[in-house]
């Protein structure tokens, strides 16, 4: 696909006119991982570090760019051109997801005075949280949102949904527990060789095809952070001696080294390839149940979380499956480049960031749960959002992210995991009140996305282009 003459030209200058730019003194912000951790200063890099770009201009209605299109479905699809990965919006525009997770309203008493009295009840919510939304330049919602409402308010979103493939099954199955975050299961060890397993993907997707003909439907999540532990053989035969878990890890056991090996036989290979045996089952099964009721969307993977992040065989397993691997980021202030371009690759797929945040020492919580990073103010919660977006665009494999998440965590909320009572993740506080300084930093970069991913990929080019004869890359 070739770029529109006024978009190279601009690009043109901008390379050309760069080196004349004045270099600004790095961001230093302090950060640390809890309130008690100790703290380190750690530089960011935001849009005052790059030449001047403009808004992006020309967006359809669902967000994409109207001037550079693919083959329009009528559903959201992917597509790589050149070395870059794009969604494709259902109208055929090249799109970018910045989307916010959790968008939904807030189960505690005093939150829901403040609801009745500023929105009337979720409708009007609704209404005005799609409005905030959009001004600010998001183009879509994720996990755990209230679709059925925001759907019906305008402007619209680009919606994901979060199933619980294994979670559901465990929840009849029994032996599950929760943890911070995410489900538990026994040793670590998901269900996926249980008999009943399969059909109940097949059921449980049936409701799907409800689903199948909605345009504003990104995709769907098939769990969240499930784990794939490193010894998952070790783990697997450690289950009881009837458990279907266990005598599938003993059967792969003893195609390896005889009927009569034991745990003391496994190796690491062993155990990286019985991984990757888990992770197929799963994803292939559930992709299956998922497309088979539902064809036309995304399947957006399960959410993978931070223990994952270097595990090529896992990325390896899922991609066959898979439209989109998702991840849930934390622990890394600056995305690391290697390690996202090593998700891309073994997958063959482009990569989503699900979760994602820093929360504020001047929020007034006391910060104890969750594992995003804790900085010192609103904005620099917002330097650091421009600090990673920055670095997700410049990957060429993210297709968009999802910060985690629109309200702040409520302490009189009651029911909620370890991980979500008492922090400033929000866009909002736990009174709907919006963190002007954080949108309007967040703003300035989602109006840009595009413009920003053009300059990254030219800048490269153009870096390229530069080398003396004969040189080559890193």
């Amino acid at each position: 696909m070739k770029f529109p003459a006024k978009i190279k030209l601009a690009c043109a200058l901008v390379s050309a006119l760069l080196p004349l730019l004045p270099v600004r003194a790095e961001i230093s912000v302090p950060v640390a991982t809890k309130p008690d951790a100790q703290w380190k200063n750690f530089t960011a890099r935001t849009l005052d570090d790059l030449p001047a770009l403009a808004p992006d201009a020309g967006i359809d209605q669902f967000g994409g760019l109207l001037g550079r299109t693919e083959n329009a479905t009528g559903f959201f699809h992917t597509a790589k051109i050149g070395d870059r990965w794009w969604l494709v919006d259902p109208a055929g525009g090249l799109f970018l997801n910045a989307g916010v997770a959790s968008v939904k309203t807030i189960a505690a008493p005093g939150a829901e005075l403040v609801l009745d009295k500023n929105f009337g009840n979720k409708s009007g919510w609704a209404l005005a949280t799609a409005e905030l939304l959009h001004t600010n330049g998001f183009n879509g919602t994720g996990a755990w949102s209230e679709d059925d409402f925001l759907s019906a308010a305008k402007p619209h979103l680009a919606y994901t949904r979060l199933l619980g493939f294994m979670a559901g099954y465990g929840k009849i199955r029994g032996g599950t527990h929760m943890q911070p975050g995410h489900v538990g299961y026994p040793n670590d060890c998901i269900f996926v060789f249980d008999p009943q397993f399969e059909k109940y993907c097949n059921d449980y997707a049936k409701p799907l095809a409800a689903n199948k003909n909605d345009p504003w439907l990104l995709g769907y999540f098939s769990d969240n952070e499930m784990p794939f532990p490193k010894h998952a053989l070790t783990n697997f035969l450690a289950l009881p001696e009837t458990d279907a878990g266990h005598l599938a890890a003993l059967k792969f056991l003893q195609s390896r080294h005889g009927a009569s090996a034991t745990v003391h036989n496994v190796t690491a290979k062993d155990e990286s390839d019985f991984l990757a045996f888990v992770a197929e089952k799963y994803f292939s099964t559930v992709a299956h149940a998922i497309k088979k009721y539902d064809p036309n969307h995304l399947f957006l993977g399960s959410r993978f979380y931070a223990v994952d992040i270097a595990k090529p065989e896992l990325f390896r397993a899922c991609g066959p499956f898979v439209d989109v691997v998702s991840m849930n980021y934390y622990r890394a202030w600056t995305p690391d480049a290697a390690t996202m371009q090593m998700w891309a690759r073994e997958s063959g797929r482009p990569v989503l960031i699900t979760e994602w945040y820093a929360k504020a020492a001047d929020s007034g919580l006391a910060n104890t749960g969750g594992a995003g990073w804790l900085v010192k103010s609103q904005r620099e919660r917002g330097i650091f959002y421009q600090n990673f977006a920055l670095g997700l665009l410049e990957s060429k494999v993210c297709v968009g992210w999802h910060w985690f998440r629109y309200s702040d965590n409520d302490p009189e909320e009651k029911g909620v995991d370890p991980s979500n009572r008492d922090s400033n993740k929000g866009i909002v506080n736990n009174r709907y009140e919006p963190y002007a300084p954080l949108l309007a930093t967040m703003k300035s970069l989602n109006e840009k996305i595009y413009s920003l991913a053009d300059y990254f990929d030219h800048a490269e080019s153009a870096s390229a282009d530069k080398r003396l004869p004969g040189e080559k890359g890193d």
